[in-house]
């Protein structure tokens, strides 16, 4: 038996499957009124001292994510081109507004969401699943067995298209909501990918041919209040291995971008959507620096 630490190897993947074999996800955890979070969400200390700081008041006197207006996008499309190219270039990451997605579906979708996660268990655990071939399945962590330490975060990962899904497979209490926000950010993907193309030179039409905006899947992550935040994490760090991501946000907020050595706040924009682009994108030619529920 290999020791780290405390703790062996075994002991550690004991723990990781009887979290996953209860099906109940991080909000099982606080369900039961846990006061101090499991082993396996813990991060290693040496990864909690070297964290850099969130920004501090000298950058963020300067530096505010951009925000592009798409009002009126095809009037005012050469004003648009640029600052899509600006933001992705110098950051790789900006909130639109005027986007075309009706307010009512942005909170109708984040109320769904919600509405999912605090199905009781037993609805909740059909759902349940490693299985890569689903297309719609609800789990926690997608490489729990994997990773150094469990965000504490669950998910409802849906597979929307290249082959469109049958809404039959999405949980009741967000299958209507979810095939309309779908559709409708699907929409103003297709714009997005426009403007980008345009932003390096290309026709409106080259990156959408190159079958950039064929696959969409949206995740709808959910996390429950924690009991020890200093200790885990909602979502680690990371690039996106797609070429697009549009995410909306709660009122809470959270979302942290790495910019200039320091961690920025990403302040929520009421009705706005924050864009993120991918590392494929960026292979494709687009420079910039890449963190973060639609994904292309």
């Amino acid at each position: 038996m290999v020791i780290t630490g405390n703790s062996t190897i075994t002991d550690r993947y004991q723990e990781l499957k009887a979290f996953d074999d209860s099906k109940a996800g991080v909000k099982g955890l606080v369900d039961c009124g846990i006061t101090k979070i499991p082993k396996i969400f813990i991060r290693p200390p040496e990864e909690l001292h070297r964290e850099p700081p969130v920004s501090v008041e000298p950058i963020r006197a300067h530096f505010t994510i951009p925000v592009v207006d798409l009002k009126d996008v095809d009037r005012r499309r050469d004003e648009a081109v640029s600052r899509v190219s600006r933001a992705a270039e110098a950051v790789g990451f900006f909130q639109v507004v005027n986007h075309g997605v009706a307010t009512e579906v942005l909170e109708g979708m984040l109320k769904a969401a919600r509405a999912f996660n605090e199905l009781p268990r037993e609805v909740k655990e059909k759902y349940y699943s490693r299985d890569a071939k689903r297309k719609v399945k609800y789990v926690s962590n997608f490489d729990l067995y994997e990773s150094r330490s469990a965000n504490w975060r669950d998910t409802l990962f849906c597979v929307m298209g290249p082959e469109p899904l049958d809404p039959e497979e999405l949980p009741l209490v967000c299958r209507a909501i979810t095939m309309e926000y779908s559709k409708q950010v699907y929409t103003l993907a297709i714009t997005l990918f426009e403007l980008l193309s345009e932003a390096i030179g290309l026709k409106p039409d080259h990156l959408k041919h190159m079958d950039c905006v064929k696959g969409h899947c949206l995740l709808s992550h959910y996390y429950p209040a924690c009991p020890q935040p200093e200790l885990t994490m909602g979502t680690s760090k990371h690039s996106d291995p797609d070429f697009l991501t549009i995410l909306l946000q709660d009122h809470i907020g959270g979302l942290q971008i790495f910019h200039q050595n320091q961690w920025i706040n990403v302040p929520p924009v009421p009705g706005a959507l924050v864009v993120n682009i991918g590392d494929l994108l960026q292979a494709s030619s687009i420079k910039g620096y890449y963190h973060i529920f639609c994904l292309w």
